[in-house]
């Protein structure tokens, strides 16, 4: 007799020794499967066109910030 306790398990792989159902299967955990679940929660970003009003907005920012620091270091 074999002093392993996987010897009496159940033909399936899914199910433990106590006859219940594994939550995960081995595919499903570690590193890996953890970075394709991120991959298919956060798609890649593509680029969109340029509105003019968010351009705007952001020159005006960079402006700002200019004038800013050059009152502040003169």
């Amino acid at each position: 007799m074999s002093d392993d306790p996987r010897a009496g398990a159940a033909a399936d792989s899914d199910v433990d020794s106590d006859g219940e159902e594994w939550r995960f299967a081995i595919d499903e955990v570690g590193p890996e499967a953890e970075a394709a679940r991120e991959a298919a929660r956060n798609p890649p970003i593509e680029p969109e066109s340029i509105d003019a009003e968010n351009a705007l907005f952001v020159a005006a920012g960079v402006l700002g910030t200019l004038l800013l620091v050059f009152s502040v270091t003169l």
